[in-house]
């Protein structure tokens, strides 16, 4: 009775506070704001009770700290958590959306059929590999880090009898480096935009210089596994030859497979062109554009497809599961709010800027963008996860005003994700990689990535500073 009771809470809170979002968005009247802020704290204190004190440590612990930090800044507490609440109100409406992106890709095969009708194209184990660091950035764009267990399903049922750690290696890498990769780029990865947003950077800028640095990345993977290949002195590319000979027997007619593969491209195009567009010519933030664009996106492909009837189960589940999956990272971005709202009435923003001059004048040669991705690593090893690490890092930047281009603080708080990704073996992605595979989380992260992730980093290190050169020059 009491669970069904906070889980009726739960909903009705999220439900309230993503309805006064965006209706405050474009009419913002006091009392509805006043609403909003209400339905944020009931968020948090409903879920409390909904996944126990046990279950909801990190966004309690986040909660709590940004209340002692309030404290002793004299602020008033109700008004601090009140606006801290808001102050993320952006990224719960991106958070609540952009997962109902995975109800258009289930409805059709569309990752099989790609697959099938470029099979030519991937038939060694160089274009293989090449090709599942690919297509997971592409397919994140739809599911998050959902496209990691999409992709590992997938790929089973073409490597299902591959099973040793060497072949576990090649397809966990493959998919946990295409799905780091993505979160220098793609748009509806929260984390990105929510960097891009935050520190005020150009966003073609900013997806140009990612998908740049993610294109060097895919490169740099290949000849990863080429190499190793090499050393252990195996083949897989027979192996992939003969699966995928065995998987074009069963596959679609090839006039199928084109129609769907265009179909795929045309749904991509349009979400994609679609932001951009509105974006560029209105100027629109992008955390208020993409919730917006998503659910006319959805609405328009399930009638085009004539499925509209199929909306109202979409819509049920939405309100009776999926807004109950997503509430802990709901939580965790209310509270950050919070926390972040506390630090900015305090010093801290002055303590960082001094403490990166002080590094910079004992190690000359050392800059804040040397520094950043460390810290974004280090939050990621303790079990903070990419969004709440961005989400944090960003917020706390945006009030610094740190010497550089923000395109340049971006990438570098990027790459700093993009390797806590690929070696922490307590977030999420690694977490649905080892739940798929069955292999240690330490080993699809560190034990694999390790190497990887300390050549990435130069990389990554030797474009930014080359920037700086010029910038300053």
């Amino acid at each position: 009775m009491i669970q069904n009771l906070t889980s009726w809470g739960l909903r009705i809170s999220i439900i309230s506070f993503a309805f006064l979002h965006f209706f405050t968005i474009f009419w913002e009247v006091e009392f509805l704001l006043l609403c909003l802020k209400i339905s944020g704290l009931s968020l948090i204190i409903f879920s409390i009770g909904y996944f126990t004190i046990k279950k909801f440590k990190l966004p309690l612990t986040i909660f709590i700290v940004g209340l002692i930090i309030l404290f002793l800044s004299g602020h008033p507490l109700l008004d601090g958590i009140f606006h801290g609440v808001i102050l993320m109100r952006n990224m719960v409406g991106l958070l609540m959306v952009v997962p109902l992106i995975s109800w258009v890709l289930r409805e059709e095969p569309y990752i099989e059929d790609v697959m099938s009708l470029f099979r030519r194209f991937i038939d060694t184990s160089k274009r293989f590999y090449a090709s599942l660091v690919i297509f997971t950035q592409i397919i994140a764009y739809f599911l998050l880090f959902g496209s990691i267990q999409m992709m590992y399903q997938f790929v089973q049922i073409i490597l299902k009898d591959q099973s040793s750690e060497l072949w576990e290696n090649f397809k966990g890498t493959a998919l946990l480096r295409g799905f780091a990769l993505s979160t220098m780029w793609v748009i509806s990865i929260p984390s990105f935009v929510f960097a891009v947003d935050a520190l005020g950077a150009s966003l073609w800028i900013a997806i140009l210089q990612g998908l740049g640095m993610a294109i060097v990345g895919t490169l740099m993977a290949v000849i990863y596994i080429s190499l190793k290949e090499k050393r252990l002195n195996v083949s897989f590319t027979s192996v992939i030859q003969d699966n995928l000979e065995k998987l074009t027997e069963n596959a679609s007619p090839k006039a199928v497979q084109k129609r769907k593969v265009v179909e795929f491209f045309i749904l991509f195009i349009t979400l994609f062109g679609t932001i951009f567009l509105i974006h560029a010519v209105f100027h629109v933030n992008l955390l208020i554009t993409i919730p917006i664009v998503i659910i006319c996106w959805i609405i328009t492909f399930y009638i085009v497809k004539r499925r509209g009837h199929k909306l109202g189960n979409i819509g049920k589940t939405f309100v009776m599961n999926d807004i109950l999956k997503n509430s802990y990272q709901l939580n965790i971005m209310l509270t950050v709010g919070v926390l972040i709202y506390g630090l900015r009435q305090t010093d801290f923003a002055n303590i960082v800027v001094n403490g990166f001059h002080t590094v910079e004048n004992y190690i000359p040669f050392i800059n804040p963008l040397f520094l950043l991705p460390f810290i974004v690593i280090i939050l990621g090893l303790v079990g903070l996860g990419p969004l709440t690490v961005m989400v944090l890092v960003a917020g706390i930047l945006s009030s610094l005003n740190l010497p550089y281009p923000p395109e340049l603080i971006v990438l570098s708080v990027t790459s700093g994700s993009v390797i806590s990704i690929l070696i922490s073996p307590v977030i999420l992605p690694v977490i649905a990689l080892s739940a798929s595979n069955g292999l240690s989380m330490f080993t699809n992260g560190m034990k694999f990535n390790w190497k990887f992730s300390i050549l990435f980093y130069i990389v990554v290190q030797i474009y930014l500073q080359t920037m700086v050169h010029f910038w300053h020059f």
